[in-house]
């Protein structure tokens, strides 16, 4: 499995820019993941850390999910993996496998993307109920580029342990 990963335009208007952006670190994630076994994307970095490649791809299945579908889209749906709203579930990855972690992060993208491309602007409001805050879908775009940016470093050092592939 190779994953197509289209750089950003250098000119473009704000909202494909961010688009571009956020896509280019979707794929940046599944590159890094390209290639190995569950057994490898469940490997976790060091003690007592049990962040993993395919926790991060669980991680950001609810990132994608809390900021797109339940703030900006309103919906009232637990997340992926808890109905407790424990985020820290994604990260146990014992019985996951590349699979069903990538349809349920791919399904979470897909909507996050339908969601993005029918509102009216980026200056649709959503209600962040964690932080008590009304924020705009620029903030939420603007927040995921920086999350994925953050989690593909991780995601450097993780595959870079596993098999010493370096690099985007």
């Amino acid at each position: 499995m190779t994953t197509e990963r289209i750089g950003p335009p250098l000119i473009a208007g704000e909202r494909e820019m961010l688009r571009a952006f956020l896509d280019f670190h979707r794929a940046t994630l599944a590159m890094k993941c390209d290639g190995l076994t569950d057994e490898e994307l469940r490997r976790q970095s060091m003690p007592p850390s049990t962040l993993s490649l395919l926790g991060l791809v669980r991680h950001m299945a609810e990132v994608e999910r809390t900021w797109f579908r339940r703030v900006i889209n309103g919906e009232d749906i637990p997340l992926v993996w808890s109905d407790e709203d424990d985020y820290q579930v994604a990260f146990d990855t014992s019985a996951s496998t590349r699979s069903g972690a990538f349809a349920a992060w791919q399904a979470e993208v897909e909507h996050s993307r339908r969601i993005e491309r029918e509102a009216e602007s980026l200056d649709v409001i959503g209600h962040q109920a964690r932080w008590g805050k009304d924020v705009s879908l620029r903030l939420v775009m603007l927040h995921l580029i920086h999350d994925y940016a953050r989690h593909n470093g991780h995601a450097d050092f993780l595959r870079e342990g596993i098999d010493g592939t370096v690099g985007a």
